[in-house]
């Protein structure tokens, strides 16, 4: 410790008191402890700048679901999809082989728990874009007869020439093959439906066997996309959540008629169990109240 003594000694010469404090030579480890208590009061109280534990973990954990959804292992397998997360803001970068991916990618991620918004950035793997109407009436047929386990997209060749479509290939049976051309002829942009496939008896493969479970997120996207894409609910805006495969759907239909192609369409989707639709028909409450 540091010793104080006080010495006393007559005045000097100049009749100034000579009363001196002596110290002993100060001890380092009185010093050094005030200096690393305050060090580590500085350390403690400045701001931390840079991504919480926590938040990575969030978005280490969008990044692995996505890439872990039934979309991005099935139909995005052969594309070059990069995803990145940040404080939720999902950004997807890369390239993939028609439109149809743009969208499910983007529909399939923002439907993720812990996603905040997402910027699309994906581009197709050829610079030219789908000049051709014909082109996005294809794609847009094929995707529905991709998502529909009702009908088959393999056993199915689809043609499209000045907004006509023909069908070739095989169907499991009549009904499936009237299916099929009901899902296309209800892509906008289609004419006609000109429907040469043929009825066989062979037993189509559920795309469920696959190994691939299907995952609530992927359910939604392929909804919202399927929605979309159909001539008859192009236009409806509808919310749609998916929890362990049922499927609740809110919004507004101009009528019954809509309300009910809708909970159809949905319903008709790879994985949905259930279908609960609780959207309000446009003018229900207004006429019940003049009842």
């Amino acid at each position: 410790m540091m010793k104080f003594s006080l010495m006393t000694t007559p005045h000097n010469a100049n009749g100034r008191d000579s009363s001196l404090i002596q110290t002993d030579p100060p001890d380092p480890i009185i010093w050094v402890r005030p200096l690393f208590a305050f060090a580590c009061f500085v350390a403690l109280s400045a701001p931390v700048f840079g991504v919480s534990s926590n938040s990575s973990d969030s978005d280490a954990r969008i990044t692995a679901s996505a890439e872990d959804s039934y979309i991005f292992k099935t139909y995005l397998a052969d594309d070059l999809v990069r995803i990145e997360s940040k404080d939720g803001v999902v950004t997807l970068a890369g390239t993939v082989s028609d439109t149809s991916k743009v969208t499910l990618a983007e529909k399939t991620v923002e439907n993720l728990p812990g996603v905040k918004s997402v910027n699309n950035a994906l581009t197709l793997q050829t610079e030219t874009p789908l000049e051709l109407a014909d082109d996005l009436i294809a794609m847009k047929v094929n995707f529905l007869l991709l998502v529909h386990p009702n009908v088959s997209t393999k056993t199915t060749n689809v043609a499209v020439h000045e907004g006509i479509v023909t069908l070739r290939g095989e169907a499991s049976n009549l009904a499936q093959k009237e299916l099929t051309a009901e899902y296309a002829a209800d892509v906008a942009g289609v004419i006609k439906v000109e429907n040469e496939m043929t009825v066989t008896e062979k037993m189509r493969e559920s795309p469920e066997t696959l190994g691939h479970k299907i995952d609530d997120a992927s359910i939604t996207a392929q909804i919202k996309t399927s929605l979309m894409w159909h001539r008859s609910t192009s236009a409806i805006h509808t919310e749609v959540v998916t929890k362990d495969g049922a499927v609740m759907i809110n919004g507004m239909a101009k009528n019954e008629a809509e309300k009910t192609l809708v909970t159809k369409i949905a319903g008709d989707i790879l994985g949905v169990s259930a279908v609960s639709n609780t959207m309000t028909v446009e003018g229900a409450d207004v006429s019940s109240r003049q009842r």
